[in-house]
C-alpha cells in the first residue's frame, strides 16, 4: 500500500482525528502534573520545609521511579491493551500528584516524586508504540507533531491555571500549592477512567472505522513491519548499538528540556521583577510555549517533506537553536531579550523531539519497539534527573547564577553534535523497501 493512496490517507485522516486530540490531551495534563511542582517552587519550599538541595534531588527522583519501571510498563501495555494500561497510569498517577498537597518534609517529598515516576511509567513511550499500531510511517512525523503539542500547551493553559490556582492561598483554610497539586492530580484520574472509555487497542477492534478503512490501514501497518531491519527480539532491542546511540541523544535533549521546565517559572519571576509566581508570571510564562506551539507545526510540516536521512539536519537545527535560546536568556539582563532567548529555547526543544522519535519507530517493530522505545525514553529522561541536580551543582561550585543554564546549552550542542553523525549511510530507517521506493522515506 503507497502511502499517496487515497484509501490510506482516508484511514489515517480518521485515525488522525479521532484519537490524536485525546492522546494530546492526556499528554497536556501528564506534563502539567509533572512540571507543575516549578510553580508551587517558592511557597511550597518555605512551607514544607524544603532546601533548594532537596528540590533539585526531589525534583529529579521522579526520574529515577520512572527510569526503573518505564521498560516492564511498555511489555504490559503490549499485553493487557492501551486502554486498560492507560487508565491505570492517569488515576495512579492523578492521586500521587494529588497526594503533594500533603507533603510537609523533605523525606515526603522525595518518596512522592519517586512514585510519581513509577506511576507514570510507561506513559509517554506507550503512547510512541500506540501510534505505531495505527500510523503507518510515512504519516507519523507530523502525528508525532500534533502529540507533542502537549508540552507547550501545558505551560500555555497550565501556568496560568496553576499560577490562579496559587492565589487560592488561604481559601478555605487550604494553602496555594495544595490547591493547584490537589486539583491538577484529580483531573488526571477523571480522564484516565475517560481513556478506558474512549480509547480502542487496534484498528481491528474500531468500531469507528469503516471496513475498508480497517483493511487497508491494517496491510500497510503489516507490510512496514515485515520491512524493518532493526531487532525483533526484546533483549537484543536492550543492547543494540544503534538503540544506544538513540538513548544518548535523548538524554542530551532532556537535560536541556527539563532544566529549564523546572526553573522557567522563577527565571520569568527575576526577568519581570515579581518576587512571587502568581498569575501574571504564568501568563509571561506562556509567550515562550506558544511560540514553541507555533514553530512546533512549522518545523515538522517542512520536516514531513524530506527524506528520513535529512531529518537529522533539521534535528541538529532545532536542537542547537534551543541552547543559543536558553544561553541567551542567561547572559541578557534585560527582561524582553531574557524572554526572547526563553522562547527560542522553548522553540528549538519542542521541534526537535517529534523528528527524533520517527527514527526508532522506524528502526524498531513488535516487541522488540516496545522494549527499545522503552529504554530510550528511560534512559534519556534520566537527564531529568541529572539536569536540575548539575545545573544546582554547577552553580554553587562556580558562584555563578547562571553557569546551570549555560552547562544545559552545551548538553543540547552535544546532541546537536550526535544527529549530524547519523550519516545517510548509517540511518537506521533504512530498509530495502525505502531504497526501492523513495516515497517511502517521506511523510
Amino acid at each position: 500500500m503507497q502511502p499517496d493512496s487515497p484509501a490510506l490517507h482516508a484511514a489515517v485522516r480518521r485515525v488522525m482525528v479521532r484519537l490524536i486530540p485525546f492522546l494530546f490531551l492526556m499528554y497536556v495534563i501528564a506534563f502539567l502534573d509533572r512540571v507543575n511542582v516549578g510553580f508551587a517552587k517558592e511557597e511550597f519550599q518555605a512551607h514544607a520545609g524544603i532546601s533548594d538541595a532537596a528540590y533539585a534531588m526531589g525534583a529529579g527522583l521522579f526520574f529515577i521511579g520512572y527510569a526503573l519501571f518505564e521498560v516492564p510498563s511498555n511489555l504490559i501495555l503490549t499485553r493487557v491493551g492501551a486502554r486498560w494500561w492507560m487508565c491505570r497510569i492517569m488515576v495512579t498517577w492523578g492521586l500521587i500528584s494529588a497526594a503533594m498537597s500533603l507533603v510537609n518534609s523533605e523525606f515526603l517529598f522525595y518518596l512522592m516524586r519517586f512514585l510519581l515516576g513509577v506511576a507514570e511509567a510507561g506513559f509517554f513511550p506507550g503512547v510512541i508504540l500506540y501510534i505505531t499500531y495505527w500510523v503507518p510511517h510515512a504519516f507519523r512525523a507530523r502525528c508525532n507533531a500534533m502529540f507533542y503539542f502537549g508540552i507547550p500547551l501545558a505551560s500555555v493553559l497550565g501556568a496560568p491555571l496553576s499560577g490562579a490556582l496559587l492565589e487560592m492561598d488561604g481559601v478555605a483554610g487550604i494553602l496555594g500549592w495544595q490547591w493547584m497539586f490537589a486539583i491538577e492530580g484529580l483531573i488526571a484520574c477523571v480522564v484516565g477512567v475517560w481513556a478506558f472509555f474512549y480509547l480502542d487497542d487496534s484498528p481491528a477492534q474500531a468500531k469507528w472505522l469503516t471496513d475498508d478503512q480497517r483493511t487497508t490501514l491494517q496491510a500497510a501497518l503489516d507490510a512496514e513491519d515485515g520491512a524493518k531491519q532493526g531487532p525483533h527480539r526484546l533483549l537484543s532491542s536492550l543492547v543494540d548499538p544503534r538503540v544506544l546511540y538513540f538513548c544518548l541523544i535523548y538524554f542530551l535533549i532532556q537535560c536541556s528540556v527539563y532544566g529549564m521546565t523546572f526553573y522557567l517559572p522563577t527565571q520569568v519571576s527575576e526577568a519581570v521583577g515579581s518576587e512571587e509566581v502568581g498569575l501574571l508570571v504564568g501568563l509571561v510564562t506562556a509567550i515562550p510555549w506558544t511560540i514553541a506551539l507555533v514553530v512546533n507545526i512549522v518545523v515538522n510540516t517542512a520536516a514531513d517533506r524530506l527524506a528520513q536521512p535529512k531529518k537529522r539536519f533539521v534535528a541538529a537545527a532545532c536542537v542547537a537553536a534551543g541552547s543559543v535560546g536558553i544561553a541567551a536568556s542567561a547572559a541578557f539582563s534585560n527582561p524582553y531579550l531574557a524572554i526572547a532567548g526563553l522562547s527560542v529555547a522553548a522553540a528549538g526543544y519542542i521541534s526537535v523531539q517529534p523528528v527524533f522519535w520517527t527514527f526508532p519507530a522506524a528502526y524498531l517493530t513488535g516487541t522488540a519497539a516496545a522494549a527499545g522505545i522503552g529504554l530510550i525514553n528511560s534512559l534519556g529522561n534520566l537527564g531529568g534527573f541529572v539536569a536540575p541536580v548539575a545545573k544546582t551543582w554547577v552553580e554553587s561550585t562556580l558562584h555563578s547564577d547562571t553557569a546551570g543554564l549555560y552547562l544545559l546549552a552545551l548538553c543540547g550542542f552535544g546532541a546537536a553534535a550526535l544527529f549530524l553523525t547519523l550519516s545517510r549511510a548509517e540511518d537506521p530507517s533504512r530498509t530495502p523497501q525505502a531504497d526501492a521506493d523513495p516515497e517511502a522515506s517521506h511523510h
